[in-house]
């Protein structure tokens, strides 16, 4: 029997064609386990070091993001590969530390990929670094930013500078390869255990990941830009008392939807 093909019949199909492909193409964020990554700026090896001998008995990983990485000597080489070894991440903060919104005002995004990009990638090669993260000088950055260093890096972190309630906040993994960090330096103004405990456990109860970031890490606090090692315990413990997974940089781009 032969089948006639109505004008409306032919058009249902198309729209159905049409409406299997979107769905074919639209990519799907993967399920993965609350958890928080700690995250460290700039060249204060020593002092990480120090603070990894302290906190590796949580079984904990992080992410180094460094700067100015042929200023750094040869035995804080040797403590981040060390480092390294053990499971945590070495990532990128630019050549010079330059911030990278003011530089592009004022000299253009080839010059900064020129001048602050391209070195640090080179360099950190010829050290033997596995670098695929970034993570933005003074946290400052913009689209054409993003935009120009995507092909560079798998993943890319600015900062959330608020304090907004938990909901709100930004500094949590939103399945892009662009993601922000809560301060945690003593000096931050929106800092508090209080606070922190807030981000914390809103991110085991919604099932997220918290990404938090601070500089050089302490006993006691003496100036600006100083997380002490007490509050780096006080949130391995909360991981381990709950059930949070230590994550890297690096470790988002497995997460990531697949185009």
């Amino acid at each position: 029997m032969k089948r006639l093909f109505t004008p409306a019949l032919v058009l249902l199909t198309f729209l159905n064609l049409i409406s299997c492909e979107t769905k074919k193409e639209k990519p799907q964020p993967k399920p993965y386990k609350a958890g928080v990554i700690l995250s460290f700026d700039d060249a204060y090896v020593d002092e990480w070091y120090e603070a990894d001998q302290v906190l590796r008995k949580y079984s904990w990983k992080a992410t180094f993001n460094v700067c100015r990485i042929d200023s750094i000597g040869a035995p804080q080489l040797k403590k981040l590969h060390e480092m390294e070894q053990y499971g945590h991440e070495i990532a990128g903060h630019g050549y010079h530390h330059y911030n990278a919104v003011k530089f592009v005002q004022q000299n253009g995004i080839d010059q900064y990929l020129d001048q602050e990009i391209d070195p640090m990638i080179a360099s950190l090669k010829k050290k033997n670094f596995k670098t695929t993260s970034f993570a933005y000088p003074y946290g400052e950055r913009s689209d054409e930013l993003d935009k120009a260093l995507s092909s560079k890096f798998k993943i890319i972190r600015g900062r959330a500078f608020g304090g907004e309630a938990p909901e709100k906040q930004d500094s949590y993994f939103n399945n892009s390869k662009i993601v922000f960090a809560f301060d945690i330096d003593n000096s931050h103004i929106h800092f508090s255990i209080p606070y922190l405990l807030e981000l914390l456990h809103y991110a085991k109860k919604n099932n997220k990941i918290l990404i938090l970031c601070s500089h050089k890490t302490v006993k006691e606090v003496t100036e600006n830009y100083q997380t002490k090692i007490e509050t780096l315990e006080f949130v391995c413990k909360y991981m381990k008392l709950n059930d949070l997974k230590f994550y890297k940089l690096s470790d988002l781009d497995d997460l990531l939807p697949q185009q």
